[in-house]
């Protein structure tokens, strides 16, 4: 049984005594100031009268727990002068209002300046600050459909349609890059003394998803005849079009669990196909060229055999077979509450019950970073609106003003002179180091003398791992081997950080665990972030992004499951394509969401050494690290009303928040508040939309599919561009959605115009686009560098750790470095 947290005392974590103000109205502000407080920061939550809109989500208890709550009506001065109070006690400041919005609130870049010196403000956005949607309501739907994430999503769909997309990528991405902009401008703040302005928003935040295929699009608009465009999974008849379907097949089983397979390596397909009785018969003529096979109607037959396999046993037999073969291995798709209940979770106390004097227990995954003893801090219950409000303004108001600073000076890179040495390989952890290359930190990548298998995994020499390269330097060399060790542990003593991603006892073979780590270098920040755990029953598991993505409940949620006969195939071929499309398509999955995870862990680690604290084992997981992003849909009482699940043909989440067909392709609505349906029926200018069904927020629900039709039948009339252009000027939410896969419409000259893109150059791609660093600071600098080759900086490394270069010559011909 889960244990039931007691209300435990505030100052505990790396963060303790760090004093964060919370302005933030929307998801990603909340789920990165629960991050903070999850980390020991004091969070005031500062909300209106009647209480913040987060508490109309069913996930509420999770996104406010630990924080403080004052109530305050910043419309007025008396609210306003209160804010001035509390910004005035503060370390930092999150918003997650509109640009014009924070102005007339004064917390802009050189108004803070003046008053408030030291103080860091976060403004996390949906467009950014400037650009020409900077005005644009930042609805999460609204940034996925422009982008063309809901493009790239479209096999979720019954058509070719584009799909509405559940999982809440972008607040996650925009959350977690605005935690680690937060903790670099607090690091630059010890040697200036002063406070800045970061900001991050959510079309940045989708950019960090992506682990390869903005480099396949951009090859295949240089190189139009050189490689055939990767095709959706399953052509118009559901036939398997992708040999990745049978390395990661979905399927039932005899008791009808659905499970989602991960053989990608060649050993492991092996295995696979020997446990599923195929392995002889895969070698006849009749399947020559396995898994890349010529026509559609044998890549259907080898699937359905496949799948008929799978489903001859229940899943208690395929757990026995797991266990006994560390080859093969499925993971359940589990929805978001079950997956608190994984095992690897409870092994690592992941799943934690608090009291609520309101709403009895309520479950809720614990910190995302994990320590030696456990969570980061023990989670305290969420407020009730305007709890602390007496004594927090009382103390606040007794806060003299601070005085005015001078004009605060440039500031370089806020990284600059942090050394991070990356063991592992892959994306999933190594891109969470990828972003703070932007921030300033030097990455030395020790990489196999053959490369890190991303680099192989596409056609195109080295465009797999392009992204994950970004401003890193590669020594490729043998771990294997004592002299390669050597060079390792030598390094390790300029490091500030080291951090791998490996599962269990393979660093521990290698001599290269924290303890032997810290022996050599005490102040080590020292970070693990495998796929499922350090130790514990599924620590030795292959980790990819479907199965992390079936375990956590993400799959699920993008794609929800149908009862599913597994005696008959129709339904089981149906269920599986459905679910392949949820955790599969590269747009958006399971592996940057870890990635952004390992980022932010990698910074707290860094200002907690600032700050002389030492972080004993301190770990995530890729696991983990999703049932944050779901933190919304996971959380779980007695009396949670039941999260919003996407209609039957992946159009929305009701007649406001939807797609609708234009006269030449799609658009989608975002108006779902009540203040927006007056402004939205006047824009619209059709008569049906007066009609008294439809005057209150009760009479759109109870009526939802009839007011569908008439916004289907209005929306018909004009073009998609023309509808973003008109609505967008009545400050109403809507936009366009791209045609084209994300990963190539955010490198196209409209993005690149708006600065979500910028310039870089590659030694194997010369100029080319890239996503744009996604923090930008009112003093402090970012960078935008490109990729790097295998081995690349080997020889220079090892000349700063004192190798001459006969020493290096010796390891060449040794074949110990490349």
């Amino acid at each position: 049984m889960t244990e039931i947290a007691a209300d435990p005392p505030r100052a505990t974590g790396p963060l303790a005594g760090l004093v964060v103000v919370d302005l933030s109205t929307t998801l990603p502000g909340a789920q990165a100031t629960q991050f903070l407080s999850d980390a020991g920061a004091d969070v005031v939550l500062v909300e209106p009268p009647g209480g913040s809109g987060i508490r109309r989500d069913p996930g509420w208890p999770g996104l406010l727990r630990g924080k403080r709550s004052v109530t305050l009506d910043l419309g007025g001065p008396e609210g306003r002068t209160s804010l001035e109070g509390l910004l005035a006690t503060a370390d930092v400041v999150v918003t997650t209002m509109r640009p014009a919005a924070a102005e007339r609130l004064g917390l802009t870049a050189g108004r803070l300046a003046e008053r408030h010196p030291r103080l860091v403000a976060a403004m996390i956005t949906g467009w950014g600050s400037t650009g020409p949607w900077a005005d644009y309501k930042g609805y999460e739907a609204l940034i996925m459909a422009k982008t063309g994430v809901l493009h790239s999503k479209r096999q979720l769909s019954p058509g070719p349609d584009p799909a509405y997309v559940s999982v809440p990528y972008a607040s996650f991405g925009a959350a977690h890059t605005a935690v680690q902009g937060i903790l670099a401008a607090l690091i630059e703040r010890e040697s200036s003394g002063l406070g800045q302005v970061v900001e991050t928003n959510l079309v940045t935040g989708v950019g960090a998803y992506d682990t390869y295929n903005w480099f396949y699009e951009m090859i295949l608009r240089r190189f139009p005849d050189a490689f055939q465009p990767q095709v959706a999974a399953f052509d118009p008849e559901g036939r398997p079009q992708s040999r990745l379907m049978y390395a990661l097949l979905v399927g039932a089983t005899k008791d009808g669990t659905w499970i989602q397979a991960a053989h990608t390596a060649p050993r492991l397909m092996q295995a696979w196909l020997t446990e599923l009785g195929l392995a002889e018969e895969v070698t006849q003529p009749k399947w020559a060229g396995f898994p890349d096979l010529p026509t559609a109607d044998l890549r259907h037959e080898w699937w359905v055999k496949m799948l008929e396999r799978v489903r001859e046993r229940t899943r208690e037999e395929w757990e026995e077979v797991f266990a006994r073969n560390s080859n093969v291995f499925a993971e359940q798709f589990r929805n978001p509450d079950e997956a608190l209940d994984h095992p690897q979770l409870r092994h690592e106390g992941r799943t934690v019950t608090v009291e609520d004097p309101d709403l009895g227990p309520v479950r809720q995954p614990s910190t995302l970073v994990h320590v030696a003893d456990g969570p980061l801090s023990a989670i305290r219950r969420a407020p009730r609106a305007g709890e602390h409000s007496a004594e927090t303004l009382r103390a606040a108001a007794a806060r003299r003003a601070e005085p005015v600073a001078p004009s605060p000076p440039e500031a370089g890179l806020p990284l600059a002179g942090v050394t991070i040495l990356e063991l592992g390989g892959m994306f999933a952890a190594p891109y969470g180091a990828t972003l703070l290359t932007d921030l300033g930190a030097r990455v030395i990548k020790i990489e196999p003398l053959d490369g890190d298998l991303i680099r192989h995994v596409m056609a195109f020499p080295e465009a797999g791992g392009a992204k994950v390269l970004q401003g890193k330097e590669s020594v490729a060399l043998d771990l294997h081997r004592p002299e390669g060790r050597a060079a390792v542990l030598e390094l390790v003593g300029r490091c500030d950080v080291v951090f791998h991603c490996f599962r269990v006892g393979v660093v521990e073979r290698l001599g290269l665990d924290e303890a032997s780590l810290k022996a050599i270098n005490p102040d080590l920040v020292y970070l693990s972030s495998p796929g499922y755990g350090t130790d514990g029953p599924y620590a030795g598991k292959p980790a990819y992004a479907p199965s992390i993505g079936a375990a956590s409940g993400i799959s699920v949620t993008d794609a929800p499951l149908a009862p599913t006969d597994p005696q008959d195939l129709e339904d089981v071929m149906r269920g599986a394509r459905h679910l392949y499309a949820g955790g599969t398509v590269p747009a958006v999955q399971s592996d940057g969401v870890a990635a952004l995870g390992v980022g932010s862990a990698l910074m707290l680690g860094l200002y907690a050494q600032r700050r002389g604290i030492r972080l004993q084992g301190m770990k995530t997981s890729m696991l983990a690290s999703c049932t944050q992003a779901l933190i919304t849909r996971n959380t779980s009482y007695a009396a949670r009303p039941e999260p919003a699940v996407v209609d039957a043909d992946f159009r929305g989440l009701g007649p406001l928040y939807r797609l609708y067909r234009a006269s030449d392709g799609w658009v989608f609505l975002a108006a779902p508040s009540r203040g927006e349906w007056e402004g939205l029926v006047e824009a619209l200018d059709d008569p049906e939309l007066g009609a008294d069904r439809f005057a209150s927020a009760a009479g759109r629900a109870e009526h939802a599919r009839e007011l569908e039709a008439v916004l289907e039948r209005v929306f018909a009339m004009r073009p998609k561009d023309q509808w973003e252009t008109d609505l967008t000027k009545e400050d109403l939410g809507c936009v366009a959605v791209a045609g084209e896969n994300s990963e190539w419409v955010m490198q196209t000259d409209e993005f690149h115009a708006a600065g979500y893109a910028v310039d870089a150059v590659s030694p194997i791609f010369d100029e080319h686009r890239r996503v744009a660093p996604p923090y930008r600071f009112s003093r402090s600098t970012t960078k935008a560098d490109s990729g790097c080759t295998l081995g690349q900086h080997t020889d220079a490394v090892l000349r700063e750790i004192g190798y001459d270069d006969e020493r290096i010559a010796a390891l060449r011909d040794s074949g110990i470095v490349r």
